[in-house]
């Protein structure tokens, strides 16, 4: 099976600091009625270039002491979803761009965590979206 074009198709996640994650994801659940579990929520979409097909967007406060966002100081961290991960993080490699760690498989899909020019740190995520659909709430 060929490999399609590395490139970024959407966001696959929201995650910030929070003093208390708990405390934050009652609120979201009280008052915007988000369906939350020991992560936050996840949210599940349509694909635009096949609707038959879910997709999934993670949203989740992490306490402030999280190590996960390092090497950044920031208080948020964006997931995007991609394709062709090994691709992209080969292409950006090319670019001068430092990976930090390594790509990283799981049954859910492939992680790679990169810096952007400001301190951001960016989690990139190819997606095993049938993964979830067994998990639905």
């Amino acid at each position: 099976m060929e490999k399609s074009k590395p490139k970024i198709t959407g966001i696959g996640g929201i995650f910030f600091k929070s003093s208390n994650p708990e405390k934050i994801k009652n609120w979201y659940a009280d008052h915007l009625g988000f369906n939350t579990d020991e992560y936050g929520v996840m949210f599940k979409f349509r694909k635009d270039e096949n609707p038959q097909k879910t997709a999934y967007l993670q949203w989740s406060p992490f306490n402030n002491n999280t190590e996960y966002f390092k090497p950044s100081e920031k208080e948020f961290m964006i997931n995007y979803r991609v394709e062709n991960i090994d691709g992209l993080v080969e292409n950006l490699i090319e670019k001068g761009v430092d990976l930090i760690g390594k790509v990283q498989s799981f049954e859910y899909g492939k992680f790679a965590h990169i810096m952007d020019p400001e301190g951001n740190k960016i989690e990139l995520w190819e997606p095993i979206d049938d993964s979830f659909d067994s998990e639905e709430k």
